[in-house]
C-alpha cells in the first residue's frame, strides 16, 4: 500500500511538505484514544532475541531512528511505537533558528538518495523541554545536540553544554552533532582540540549527576583513516561512551543522477545508498581498532535488513535509518527486524537441536507488513 498509494502521493510533494505532512499524520494518530497502542499493534515486531544492552541501557531491538526525522521532537513516541528500538531527536540548539533559505532538501530517486543543506533548523532547547516531558516510559530517546550558526567558535563549547545540562533529565543517551552545513573543512570540524573543548564540560557536569547519561559523538565519512583513528583514539582515552558513524557525506562520487541534475543544488550533505559503503568502511575500522570494546551505532545507506546484517557484522552495536525509511516505507523497521529474528533462528537449528529452537511462524503478513503471530506481534 505504501509504495503503490502513499509513496506517489508523498513524493508528488515538496519533500520538506511531505515530511511535514507525514508527521503531521503520526501526530493525528497519536491524538486518538488508543492511536499509540494500534501503531504498535500494526507495526512494531518484538522478540527476545532482538534485544540488546549497550552502554548500560536495554533496547528492545538495534533498529533506531537517526536524528534530523523528528528534528524538533513532535512525533518521537508515535515513531517509536512503529517498531523503532529507539529514537533520536533533534539536533537541537539552545535558541531557535530557521536554518538555511528554502529549498534545502532534494530526492535523488535514481540513487535512493537526499541531498540536504538544512543548516540545522531547531525550535530550540526550550520548545524540546517542553515535549520530552512528554510521558514516554518505554521508549528509549536520544537527543542530538548542537550549536546556534550565530555562536562564535570560541563560545560555541557553553551551547553545547547548556543543551545537555537543560535536557540532562529528559532523554536517555545524548550524540554531540560537531558537523552541520558550514564551509570549514571536517579536518577542521573534528579537529581532537577542537572536540576536548566541546567534550570536556559535558564530561565534568555528568559527573555530579546521580544518574549516568552516555554522550556519543556523530562523525563524518569524509575523514579520512588517519582521522578516524584519531577519534577512535580520543574514545579510547576520554570518558566518551561511543561513536555515531556517520553523518551525511558532502562527496558526490558514483551518483547515477546525472551531475546535470544535480548543479543546481549546490552544497549540501549526501545521505543514502550511495553513504553506505563508505559507512560500513568506518564502523569496521573503529571496532578493529578499539578492539570492539566500545559501542558504535552504524548509520549511512541503510535500505534493507541486508545492509543492516553487513552494518552488525562490522561491529555496529546498533543501528539507525533515515532516507531508508523515506524511501522504503514505514514497514521497513518490522522488516528488518522479522530478518534479525529468522537468523537467530537458522543459526539455532544449524548448532544445536533443533528441538530447542523456537517454533516457526507461518508466513502470513497484516496490511502493515508486521507479522500477525503472537510471538512478534506486540502486546497491548
Amino acid at each position: 500500500m505504501y509504495r503503490r498509494i502513499i509513496q506517489p502521493l508523498l513524493f508528488a510533494l515538496n519533500i520538506e511538505r511531505a515530511h511535514r505532512a507525514a508527521l503531521h499524520l503520526l501526530r493525528i494518530a497519536g491524538a486518538i484514544p488508543g492511536g499509540r497502542w494500534l501503531l504498535e499493534r500494526g507495526w512494531a515486531v518484538r522478540h527476545p532475541a532482538l534485544e540488546r544492552e549497550v552502554f548500560g541501557i536495554r533496547f528492545p531491538n538495534p533498529i533506531g531512528l537517526a536524528a534530523g526525522f523528528d528534528n524538533d521532537a513532535e512525533a518521537y513516541r508515535e515513531l517509536g511505537a512503529m517498531g523503532f528500538g529507539f529514537v533520536e531527536v533533534g539536533t537541537v540548539t539552545p535558541r531557535p533558528q530557521p536554518g538555511n533559505p528554502r529549498p534545502r532538501v532534494f530526492r535523488l530517486p535514481r540513487d535512493r538518495a537526499i541531498i540536504n543543506r538544512l543548516g540545522v533548523p531547531s525550535g530550540g532547547l526550550e520548545q524540546m523541554i517542553r515535549r520530552l516531558r512528554r510521558p514516554h516510559e518505554g521508549l528509549i530517546v536520544g537527543c542530538s545536540i548542537g550549536r546556534n550558526t550565530a555562536t562564535p567558535p570560541e563560545a560555541e563549547a557553553a551551547d553545547y553544554l547548556r543543551c545537555f545540562r537543560n535536557l540532562y533529565e529528559y532523554a536517555d543517551y545524548f550524540t554531540v552533532n560537531v558537523g552541520g552545513d558550514s564551509s570549514d573543512s571536517e579536518t577542521l570540524t573534528h579537529a581532537p582540540e577542537r572536540l576536548m573543548r566541546i567534550l570536556a564540560p559535558l564530561f565534568d557536569f555528568r559527573r555530579g549527576q546521580n544518574q549516568y547519561r552516555p554522550i556519543l559523538l556523530k562523525i563524518s565519512p569524509d575523514l579520512s583513516d588517519e582521522e578516524v583513528d584519531r577519534i577512535t583514539d580520543l574514545m579510547l582515552e576520554t570518558p566518551l561512551d561511543g561513536i555515531v558513524a556517520t553523518n551525511g557525506t558532502r562527496l558526490r562520487h558514483g551518483l547515477r543522477t546525472s551531475r546535470a541534475s544535480i548543479g543546481h543544488i549546490g552544497t549540501g550533505r549526501l545521505t543514502g545508498r550511495p553513504l553506505n559503503r563508505r559507512a560500513v568502511e568506518i564502523v569496521r575500522r573503529i571496532h578493529d581498532r578499539s578492539g570492539g570494546a566500545y559501542p558504535i551505532i552504524g548509520s549511512g545507506g541503510l535500505m534493507n535488513a541486508d545492509d543492516v546484517r553487513a552494518m552488525l557484522a562490522a561491529g555496529a552495536s546498533l543501528v539507525q535509518l533515515y532516507t531508508g525509511y523515506i524511501y522504503e516505507g514505514p514497514g521497513l523497521p518490522a522488516r528488518i527486524c522479522r530478518a534479525l529474528v529468522d537468523d537467530v533462528r537458522r543459526a539455532a537449528c544449524n548448532t544445536a537441536d533443533p528441538a530447542a529452537a523456537p517454533p516457526a511462524e507461518e508466513e502470513g503478513e497484516s496490511g502493515s507488513g508486521a507479522k500477525t503471530d503472537d510471538k512478534t506481534q506486540t502486546q497491548p
